[in-house]
């Protein structure tokens, strides 16, 4: 029989873990009512390839008593097949336009943000070269013209990044900016602004920058923790 966890795992998935893995490691290991990816020693591994939100409850229980590393894959690099189907008489394979880059982990950092700081957490991003195959449905998935993620296959880690302390992840955040704004973020570093405003919200929560005020209608955010009086409504 396959291990815990295995029956339902992805090439992506499965792939990552193996690239991870190192000599001595114990994998599909069950601790605290979890199935953990790798664990070394005393530390976890999780490699989560979607939503940070389907496993908040987890990684909230399980920092309480282990340091915990959540691996994170971008595609920094696609390559996108089709297979037969639709107006497809045989499989294509083009790259795609798209490329992901460290600052996309704030899409899902939403969901966990009051993690960055914990002193048992830490994050590393694998940015990576994968191949997406796209099966075709039909009309039920209109908004994607018919076509559905089969499935992601790693192909090559191209870079890694750890982000372990407030240092890390303030980083991110261009130093000419003192005062700024969300859109002020998206400039400088080059990104959208729906994502600009993922990271302030993510970095505020987590105490790593503050509201300090207004420029016009746009809230103004500088570096550091606010006052107990100022802290944010944690969700």
């Amino acid at each position: 029989m396959p291990g815990i966890g295995l029956l339902n795992e992805k090439p992506l998935h499965a792939s990552l873990k193996a690239w991870y893995a190192q000599p001595g490691d114990q994998l599909e290991v069950p601790v605290d009512g979890f199935v953990i990816d790798i664990v070394r020693d005393q530390a976890l591994f999780e490699i989560q390839t979607g939503h940070f939100g389907a496993i908040k409850s987890k990684l909230a229980r399980l920092v309480c008593s282990r340091p915990v590393r959540l691996i994170y894959p971008i595609a920094r690099e696609k390559w996108i097949v089709r297979l037969p189907g639709g107006d497809n008489v045989a499989m294509t394979r083009r790259k795609s336009s798209k490329k992901g880059r460290v600052e996309d982990l704030f899409r899902e950092t939403v969901s966990i943000p009051q993690m960055l700081t914990h002193a048992n957490f830490s994050m590393e991003v694998l940015l990576t070269r994968e191949e997406e195959t796209r099966r075709y449905v039909g009309r039920r998935k209109w908004r994607t013209g018919g076509w559905v993620t089969q499935e992601r296959r790693l192909v090559e880690v191209l870079e890694r990044k750890v982000f372990e302390g407030p240092a890390c992840w303030l980083a991110l955040v261009p130093k000419e900016l003192d005062l700024f704004t969300s859109r002020d973020l998206a400039v400088a570093t080059g990104i959208r602004l729906d994502l600009a405003q993922k990271m302030t919200y993510s970095l505020r929560v987590a105490g790593l920058v503050r509201n300090v005020g207004k420029r016009g209608r746009a809230t103004l955010y500088a570096i550091g923790r606010e006052s107990p009086a100022m802290s944010p409504e944690r969700i």
